[in-house]
């Protein structure tokens, strides 16, 4: 009985690490769900990228070198409520 006991014990926590390597909380049944996380994330982050390609030309069409006048005109008139309801702003992208 004593010389099944240190076998029994390493099998036992073989068992329960092998457990937790498939059903634990980073175990392999949670590669579809990182999977699927991941996925989402290159969404926002392509979303973000295009978010910041878009301020990244507005803040060019701003350049204190060279001021893209049609631009602050939009901007100014925005900012200072100077549009009108029945007006349509045709933005340049």
């Amino acid at each position: 009985m004593k010389s099944a006991a240190l076998p029994a014990l390493a099998l036992f926590v073989i068992a329960h690490f092998a457990g937790f390597a498939v059903f634990g909380e980073n175990g392999l049944l949670q590669l579809a769900g990182y999977r699927r996380q991941t996925a989402e994330h290159l969404a926002t982050l392509e979303r973000l990228k295009a978010e910041r390609d878009r301020l990244q030309h507005h803040a060019n069409l701003l350049d204190p070198r060279h001021v893209d006048p049609d631009y602050a005109d939009e901007l100014v008139r925005r900012q200072t409520g100077q549009v009108r309801p029945d007006e349509v702003i045709i933005t340049r992208n």
